[in-house]
């Protein structure tokens, strides 16, 4: 498994358009997270809810404003 802490923003939206990326808001507050959504993420617990369904061969991209 591969890990990063940081990719540029293209390269996370390269990712992302390609289906191998999945991103998600780190906020915990659902209030902070919808207020920072970038079009596409998943809240937190949306990711947390559908863990278990997500394909294993993805990247999951966590990002806070």
């Amino acid at each position: 498994m591969e890990s990063e802490l940081r990719i540029p923003a293209d390269q996370a939206r390269r990712k992302i358009e390609a289906g191998r990326a999945i991103l998600v808001c780190a906020y915990d507050d659902e209030e902070k997270c919808r207020k920072f959504m970038f079009e596409g993420a998943l809240t937190l617990k949306q990711f947390e809810e559908r863990l278990d369904s997500l394909p294993e061969d993805v990247d999951i991209l966590f990002y806070c404003a």
